[in-house]
């Protein structure tokens, strides 16, 4: 009889990296004969990154809890001017959003043989009943040092109860060792349309520098608008794919520097029109200022980019190297600048590059990262 997995995770009504390969997973899963469910926290057609049919999908509605319904309105009410009146309307959220999976699995979580938590917030939850936390993997997403009081330094010690911690990055592993032997680092599966990219036309590729992602502070497109004004593009220009809070203020820095013709945003595209504007691209460019892993830098190997990333906490530096690009010092723009230029005034060590960072793909494929996981669905298969 299949092993029967539940994921538990917020939502797939809009894009988002957790969403993503959570549902690449799950995809994986169900075509190699185990029985999947996904509950999700928030009601809607869930119908963004499509779910394979065979996969039963499980709702319920954490904004429905009296606390949302009832309590947030009177913040809204009477703290009107409360400094951390936003802050509190948060913790509501997410307190009732506890209580309503909670009763969810307490109904239903027997019949599953490995439930899958892929958020730090719902894995700390569920790690405080150790009935369930007994059957419970944590998938972390985030920054480890992410959580504050409540999350991190309250209840994150509860960790200890859970079946295990799935970690996609180094640092992660050595941080939640501390509180759980049983560590797994396995790197998120890419995924369709990436994971079939067998051939590149590189002599097609544009004179194309690339960023994909959320446009917010963390993000740092700032200081990315910053780097390539201060460079001789020649014949390259910026596209920026995506959307967030900060794509007015962006676009107003790039008609202020007078890089209307050099930098153009997308805003967002579906994941086949990114796959072909990376396959168009030469150079990816990331300035996060924190990361988990950073997903878009093998997606962007997978369609032959050379790659340019600030070493941030935390991922880059477990994926870049001397044969895909360089890692640049935590915001030296200047090396940022040299590195970048260097590759454009030099298209044959571009080129080389670039091949070499498609053929270093490869061992990014999916197929280890699987038989990883097989090993902790079913240990005894």
């Amino acid at each position: 009889m299949p092993k029967k997995i539940l994921f538990i995770y917020y939502q797939n009504l809009k894009p988002g990296g957790v969403a993503r390969v959570m549902i690449n997973l799950a995809n994986e899963f169900c075509e190699n004969g185990y029985d999947v469910n996904i509950l999700f926290l928030m009601e809607g057609e869930n119908t963004f990154y499509e779910i394979n049919s065979k996969i039963k999908i499980h709702t319920v509605d954490s904004f429905g809890h009296w606390g949302v319904n009832k309590f947030n309105p009177l913040l809204d009410k009477y703290l009107k001017k409360f400094r951390y009146r936003y802050n509190l309307k948060k913790y509501v959220y997410d307190l009732g959003q506890w209580d309503v999976m909670n009763e969810w699995l307490k109904k239903n979580h027997s019949q599953f043989d490995v439930i899958i938590s892929c958020w730090y917030k719902l894995s700390a939850q569920i790690s405080v009943n150790k009935t369930i936390a007994s059957k419970t993997f944590a998938w972390e997403h985030s920054n480890f040092e992410v959580g504050g009081r409540i999350w991190g330094d309250l209840l994150r010690p509860k960790y200890k109860n859970l079946a295990g911690i799935v970690c996609i990055n180094k640092a992660s592993s050595h941080y939640y060792k501390k509180l759980n032997p049983n560590i797994y680092l396995i790197p998120n599966i890419i995924g369709e349309p990436f994971e079939s990219t067998m051939d590149i036309d590189f002599e097609s590729k544009k004179d194309q520098l690339i960023y994909v992602g959320r446009l917010d502070r963390e993000k740092n497109i700032e200081g990315l608008i910053k780097i390539v004004s201060q460079i001789d593009l020649k014949d390259f220009h910026l596209k920026i794919i995506g959307e967030g809070p900060e794509m007015e203020n962006l676009k107003k820095q790039v008609q202020e520097k007078g890089l209307g013709s050099k930098i153009i945003f997308t805003g967002r595209l579906s994941i086949n029109e990114i796959k072909s504007e990376l396959l168009e691209s030469k150079i990816f460019l990331f300035t996060s200022i924190n990361e988990a892993f950073g997903m878009v830098l093998l997606e962007a190997m997978f369609c032959g980019n050379a790659l340019i990333s600030y070493d941030c906490n935390y991922g880059p530096s477990d994926i870049i190297n001397e044969k895909n690009g360089f890692l640049i010092p935590m915001n030296d723009e200047k090396e940022f600048q040299e590195k970048l230029q260097d590759l454009i005034n030099d298209p044959g060590s571009l080129n080389k590059l670039i091949r070499s960072s498609f053929q270093g793909s490869f061992k990014w494929k999916k197929n280890k990262a699987l038989i990883q996981w097989d090993r902790i669905i079913d240990p005894n298969s």
